[in-house]
């Protein structure tokens, strides 16, 4: 990203909003329940209702996008956070609490599309597929140095959520203003907001094979929309599925996940921007389709180490979830470009929004579907994704 006019400010923008969003972002649910005294099933419910409120904002965000806006949108999804905490700070019981979710809700839930919008401007093509991995694993390590900053004062006691929770405003309000004076090329801001079709049958985008004719290249975003469906539960098996089942299942200390969630943590920031380059010359659609069979794949091995049981079962989770987290670098560094490879230039946002409606579907539904699953026992979960998954994978394989 420091390479491309823009990207320096932007890249700063992205660090500062990562490290705001790792202080807070993990510790809301305490701040609700330590701070506010709320009950844990009510602050639930209200950072769930945040999260589902802010899909509805999705679409309004990629419309703006298409009518010229780049930093204006991403400054947007930060500013309305910074409200989001000063509510929350103001907050004395749970209408508050949850006045504040929506607001992060909508701010979280909007920053996917108009910060790949953002990147797309900024960056062309292949470069493009490297700067939105770099800036994936730079999101991942701040959130992350975050997150262990905001651990350490949290031992303080719960007055130190408060504290974070005014540190978290103020990054939230430095990467906006990174982000608004960030100048992007004239070019870029042209090809926003165009409307004129191209001659029939144009291509839209080259993308080594990825890109779509004009007319079709929106309704081939949402076919693959829809199919996202699957892949979008992945987020959610490590950070719900594998914990439950670890726990529960195989009776393992929960230091396993945290061990397990580190060392993703960890594959994701050193292997994202080397995998995508190592895979420039394929086309987005076959690695995605590829991602799809390694999750898959995955879903069976941690399906094998439940029959396993004990400390077999522990460690052959412990060893599958490499495997997963391989495919979900597949996954997060194929998904966007592709859509943005398929998407007319004029109808980038609405096309990304439609992506970030499915995959916040896909997350909102995935924690309720897990543990169900997961009650009635490791096959119906993992023969479940499993299944789905590779299903979803044939699909986007054959589907142009």
């Amino acid at each position: 990203m420091p390479r491309v006019p823009g990207g320096g400010r932007y890249t700063s923008a992205l660090l500062v909003d990562a490290l705001a969003a790792g202080l807070m972002r993990p510790f809301l649910l305490l701040y609700g329940i330590g701070v506010l005294h709320l009950d844990t099933r009510d602050a639930g419910l209200a950072l769930s209702a945040g999260m589902l409120a802010g899909l509805g904002a999705v679409p309004l965000t990629g419309r703006w996008i298409d009518r010229g806006a780049l930093t204006a949108p991403v400054a947007a999804t930060l500013l309305v956070r910074v409200a989001g905490t000063v509510v929350l700070l103001a907050a004395t019981g749970p209408l508050g609490y949850t006045a504040a979710a929506v607001l992060l809700g909508i701010g979280v839930q909007c920053w996917p599309a108009a910060h790949a919008a953002m990147v797309a401007a900024l960056a062309d093509d292949r470069q493009r597929d490297t700067a939105l991995a770099a800036a994936r694993s730079l999101r991942n390590a701040g959130m992350g140095a975050g997150a262990l900053v905001a651990t350490l004062a949290v031992a303080a006691g719960t007055g130190a959520l408060r504290i974070l929770a005014v540190v978290t405003t103020l990054g939230y309000l430095v990467a906006a203003a990174l982000v608004w004076s960030t100048r992007v090329p004239a070019a870029a801001q042209n090809t926003e907001g165009q409307h004129v079709k191209p001659s029939a049958g144009a291509r839209v985008q080259s993308g080594a094979g990825d890109g779509a004719t004009y007319g079709g290249g929106l309704r081939q975003v949402t076919v693959l929309s829809i199919v996202n469906l699957p892949y979008a539960f992945c987020y959610d098996v490590l950070e719900v599925a594998l914990p439950a089942m670890l726990v529960t299942s195989l009776h393992a200390s929960p230091s396993w996940s945290a061990g397990i969630f580190v060392a993703n943590t960890v594959l994701v920031i050193l292997t994202q921007v080397p995998v995508v380059l190592r895979l420039a010359r394929r086309s987005r659609r076959s690695v995605l389709a590829s991602a799809g069979a390694v999750l898959a794949l995955s879903y069976l091995g941690f399906w094998a180490a439940a029959a396993l049981g004990g400390q077999a079962g522990t460690v052959t989770v412990a060893a599958v979830s490499v495997l997963y987290t391989a495919g979900e670098i597949l996954y997060t560094g194929s998904a966007t470009p592709l859509v943005l490879a398929m998407a007319p230039p004029g109808l980038r946002g609405r096309a990304l929004a439609r992506w970030q409606l499915s995959t916040g579907i896909g997350r909102a539904a995935a924690p309720a579907a897990l543990t169900a699953l997961l009650t009635a026992g490791p096959a119906p979960l993992w023969g479940a994704l499993a299944a789905t998954t590779l299903l979803a994978a044939a699909v986007v394989r054959i589907t142009r």
